[in-house]
């Protein structure tokens, strides 16, 4: 009697165990496959050039060395610069903000295409936001402001599927073209910039970003 008491008592434990079990199994499952989604959306926009006739081209920001652009926010806005000069849009608009000294990302990459032979006046620097979401609803501002209906946006490959959600989710129509990869890559960084997308992603669709 004492036997069947403590396994009936243990009836319930098992269940419990085995629930939590195959809960966790399909919690993994579930997860997994939502990162691989991304992932391979991610790699899609990476290997796409969507660039056709717009009405601006939105460069997105990196990082500025004393008034001097990045090697790789240069290479955006050289890539910019190869769009504007096919006649793809006939307006560069560059977002950033301050990268922490007394200049800011929007107005470094104006005035290096300046440097480069584009006319001031074909150019809008937009210079508060601070991550890849307030660029989305900066140039969404721009845009609207502007009577701008289709825009072209440059950035890092492994960026462009999230920013076109951004820019989608604030009704922007944007098409993504990215700038072109480095002759050598490391394999190291390039692995951690899908993580952080991937993650970047996931969180924002979450709303914990």
């Amino acid at each position: 009697m004492v036997r069947m008491a403590r396994n009936s008592k243990s009836q319930p434990h098992r269940w419990f165990l085995r629930a939590a079990f195959v809960l966790a199994v399909v919690l993994a499952a579930g997860a997994f496959c939502w990162f691989y989604w991304v992932y391979v959306q991610i790699e899609i926009y990476a290997h796409q050039d969507q660039a056709a006739p717009a009405d601006a081209i939105g460069v997105l920001g990196a990082a500025e060395y004393d008034g001097r652009p990045s090697p790789v926010y240069r290479a955006r806005l050289d890539h910019a610069l190869v769009l504007y000069h096919r006649g793809i849009a006939p307006l560069i608009i560059t977002l950033g903000g301050s990268g922490g000294d007394q200049y800011n990302e929007g107005a470094v990459g104006e005035e290096y295409l300046i440097s480069r032979g584009v006319p001031e006046q074909d150019i809008i620097a937009e210079t508060s936001s601070r991550n890849t979401e307030e660029s989305a609803q900066r140039i969404a501002v721009i845009a609207r402001v502007n009577g701008l209906h289709r825009l072209v946006v440059v950035s890092d490959d492994t960026h462009m599927f999230r920013i076109h959600a951004i820019c989608a989710a604030e009704g922007l129509d944007v098409l993504t073209s990215p700038r072109p990869r480095p002759a050598v890559e490391d394999k190291t960084l390039e692995a951690e910039r899908l993580a952080h997308e991937i993650l970047s992603y996931t969180f924002w669709r979450l709303h914990l970003h």
